[in-house]
């Protein structure tokens, strides 16, 4: 199958923190919850990166072809391990530890790029997070969008900063370096102020829009997001929910707009819808278990009341 959006990056196998103190074992990854997303959306998914040779690295393959996602390209690694990290829960949100130094995936290189496979998509996502991992890594992803926009393809990147894998200098660089390359910019706020230095939204829009980004989507939280395109901007209000773990929602949002773009929306209809999806994630805990498919999120979008 070739896909029409083409994810990359690290997936990493998931401990999530419970109310009463034990851990729920999931699936997470910042690519892979967009690739999952949007496959639930309807959109045909591939997923690029390297795995470990081990039980879990079994698991992500399951999982991505239990959710009809292309591994065809996957590349299985013997000599390293695939990535995990921990959720855990405070008054202050969620917070994430992680052990994936070495991981399979942060081995990707430029020579495990399946060219025609990315120049055939429509899209290709990766993220900070994609970049972050290794220094090869950083370099496959920039050989990667390379590849798509030669071939007319759309590039989509989120900022997903993680300082805790590479200093905030490297970061903002490299992350300001690969959104240069990028049409579409999915940035969080928290992220955006961090690696730009503004505050006000319409400001990191304008910043992103300086780089040569087409449409820029920065996520507001419960706010809802703001889309800013070179001739027209509008905020999109959030879904209200009762949230339970936010964990997702982001990757989330990210899968489910990529879908509605790939399927010729406008990226106004496509946040609104993407606000939904994400809003429906929170209901749950874990990334993968409370995404929603296209059924939920429409019957959300009609009635206003979450299943």
């Amino acid at each position: 199958m070739q896909p029409e959006i083409v994810c990359l990056g690290e997936p990493m196998l998931e401990f999530n923190q419970q109310p009463d103190g034990r851990f729920l074992k999931g699936h997470g990854g910042d690519t892979s919850n967009v690739a999952i997303a949007a496959a639930r959306q309807g959109a045909k998914v591939g997923y690029l990166t390297r795995l470990g040779a081990d039980a879990f690295g079994d698991e992500f393959l399951s999982l991505w072809q239990a959710e009809g996602i292309d591994t065809s390209r996957v590349i299985r690694d013997p000599s390293a391990h695939t990535g995990v990290y921990f959720v855990s829960h405070d008054e202050k949100g969620h917070h994430f530890s992680y052990l994936r130094k070495g991981s399979a995936a942060s081995r990707l290189t430029a020579q495990d790029l399946p060219a025609d496979y990315i120049r055939n998509a429509k899209v290709l996502h990766v993220s900070g997070i994609s970049q972050g991992i290794s220094e090869t890594a950083a370099d496959t992803v920039f050989a990667a969008m390379e590849l798509c926009r030669k071939a007319g393809g759309w590039v989509a990147y989120d900022t997903n900063l993680r300082t805790a894998l590479w200093p905030l200098e490297r970061a903002r660089a490299v992350i300001t370096a690969g959104m240069s390359k990028a049409q579409i910019a999915l940035p969080g706020l928290e992220d955006a102020v961090q690696l730009t230095g503004l505050t006000d939204p319409d400001q990191i829009a304008d910043f992103y829009l300086g780089l040569g980004c087409e449409v820029v989507a920065l996520t507001l939280g419960s706010e809802g997001t703001l889309v800013a395109l070179p001739t027209e901007r509008r905020r999109i209000k959030g879904k209200r929910v009762k949230p339970v773990d936010a964990t997702g929602a982001g990757d989330t949002f990210d899968g489910a707009f990529l879908a509605e773009m790939a399927a010729g929306r406008d990226p106004f209809e496509a946040a609104s819808y993407a606000n939904a999806a994400a809003a429906l994630s929170t209901q749950g805990f874990g990334a993968v278990a409370p995404m929603p498919d296209r059924h939920k999120v429409r019957d959300f979008l009609t009635t206003g009341e979450a299943a």
